[in-house]
């Protein structure tokens, strides 16, 4: 994921709610359950988006405790 990319993932996470952030970390959850799944089973093609869905997931929680400050 490229830096700018990055920026504008962040930018859009700020502007969710706290209830909207803890259904995007469910998601993502689930996302990296299935990927954990593909790769046990030899079908992940792309294996850098589970590094990505965990990146993204930890970016959530950031996200999360910011506004819970």
């Amino acid at each position: 994921m490229k830096l700018s990319e990055t920026k504008s993932l962040l930018k859009d996470l700020r502007a969710l709610s706290v209830e909207e952030l803890a259904t995007r970390e469910a998601e993502l959850k689930k996302e990296l359950f299935d990927l954990r799944f593909q790769a046990a089973a030899g079908r992940l093609e792309n294996t850098a988006k589970l590094d990505e869905v965990k990146k993204t997931i930890a970016r959530v929680k950031t996200v999360q405790a910011e506004l819970n400050k």
